[in-house]
């Protein structure tokens, strides 16, 4: 059996989720009322009653972990043999009942109230149905109460008795999981599925020697049986150890990797990008903008007299210079855009999905953010300005057509003084606009 656990690690309100256990509860309850005629105990057979509910219980207790989803028990085992040994109604009520007692011992883990019934309306109402369901189609199919001794007719019928409870278990937890807003198929695990089917298979056995009386042999095999749960348990969940190591792992050295990947596209000095992840961007934005016409602006920055700062303030200056340049682009570029270091003192920008007009009032706010920077506390008499060339995307089959274009504007800023933003031409003419040093 998949249990509702998770419900019992966290607080849980009145909500969908305890709504869907005390359907299932109930819709249990209702089931039994109707199918209690073909109830085939009686007042002598307390001992069967006292025997089974002691076996679920400790089938339950018995389990792992499961891997992303409850706790997984070996169950199946208590409730195939009762039902091949007492009928699918009082297989279905004591199982149930077995259920229902089960998670009440986690009020001494600290474990709430309220999660506490949760789970268990959840577990008894779902075990209850499956088990009944289990065992009127085995009944309806033919199968023989008590079973005696196997053939393949029944053999058959028991297999389908199987798939049919694994089939209503799962179908149960999966429509929990989807409640919670998780994904349905973590409920799901190959193994576990597997380990519940050989339970119902090592019930058969159960239910024949019970039933040929057999009580040395019973009990012989009810010890194996629990060596071999015992030692299940024990590779589950050494599996299960291994399994979270090995995603830890795999977590670290994806998270190695991304790093690794992030510093081969940053420029170590600024901490912006590189001219290698600045051409990837610009690359994948040309194509989609040529795809789907959204606006691209592009514009190239470079630091005035850069020279000049290294030679007379020295090369750490120069680094410092940088490094603040960078740190007043990062801080006023949106996150959607793309500000890379693209040469020594060179950076690029690429507005995405920005007119012209924006783009442009953008690098003017950058390029008087750089001139009115306090650059004396760098270095005395240090003065730092910026000259921008921009152009917006016109359909260039290649991105060097329109870093060619934005280049020009860079030289034909500082052709006119330096420390200007010169974009392509509005829609007045066709000459070179120069944006005033007062801004726009």
């Amino acid at each position: 059996m998949i249990e509702d656990t998770a419900a019992m690690t966290r607080p849980v309100s009145w909500s969908a989720e305890v709504l869907y256990g005390a359907m299932l509860f109930t819709g249990a309850l209702i089931a039994l009322g109707i199918a209690w005629p073909a109830s085939r105990l009686d007042a002598t057979a307390w001992a069967h009653v006292l025997f089974f509910i002691a076996f679920g219980l400790f089938t339950i207790s018995i389990g792992y972990e499961h891997p992303k989803f409850g706790y997984v028990s070996f169950d199946r085992v208590a409730q195939v043999s009762s039902i091949l040994v007492l009928g699918p109604v009082d297989a279905a009520w004591i199982n149930g009942l077995a259920s229902l007692i089960y998670p009440w011992h986690r009020l001494r883990k600290g474990v709430p109230l309220r999660s506490v019934v949760s789970a268990a309306l959840t577990n008894s109402g779902l075990m209850t149905l499956m088990v009944l369901a289990g065992g009127l189609l085995f009944v309806a199919l033919g199968g023989p109460l008590p079973l005696v001794h196997l053939s393949p007719g029944s053999f058959a019928i028991v297999l389908l008795m199987l798939l049919a409870m694994q089939v209503i278990n799962e179908g149960g937890f999966m429509a929990l999981v989807r409640i919670r807003g998780q994904v349905a198929r973590d409920s799901l695990s190959l193994f576990d599925t597997a380990t519940e089917l050989t339970a119902g298979l090592i019930a058969v056995l159960v239910a024949i020697t019970w039933n040929s009386l057999e009580v040395d042999a019973l009990l012989l095999l009810l010890v194996v049986l629990v060596a071999g749960m015992l030692a299940l348990k024990r590779f589950a969940e050494m599996r299960l150890r291994l399994e979270r190591l090995v995603a830890e792992r795999t977590e670290a050295l994806q998270d190695k990797t991304r790093q690794l990947e992030e510093l081969a596209a940053q420029d170590t000095l600024t901490g912006l990008y590189n001219r290698r992840r600045a051409d990837e961007v610009l690359r994948r934005e040309i194509a989609r903008a040529a795809r789907t016409g959204h606006p691209l602006c592009i514009a190239l920055a470079d630091i005035d007299h850069f020279k000049q700062i290294n030679d007379g303030h020295s090369h750490g200056i120069g680094d410092r210079v940088l490094e603040r340049v960078a740190r007043i682009f990062a801080e006023r570029m949106r996150e959607s855009d793309l500000v890379a270091r693209y040469g020594g003192e060179e950076f690029l920008f690429c507005f995405i999905g920005a007119r012209e007009l924006d783009a442009a009032r953008v690098c003017e706010e950058l390029r008087l953010a750089v001139e009115r920077e306090e650059w004396h506390h760098l270095a005395s008499g240090l003065r730092v300005t910026m000259s921008v060339g921009m152009a917006s995307y016109r359909g260039e089959p290649e991105m060097q057509a329109l870093l060619d274009r934005v280049d020009k504007r860079l030289y034909e800023a500082k052709r006119l003084g330096r420390n200007r933003v010169v974009a392509q031409p509005d829609r007045r003419g066709t000459e070179d606009v120069e944006m005033p040093l007062s801004g726009l």
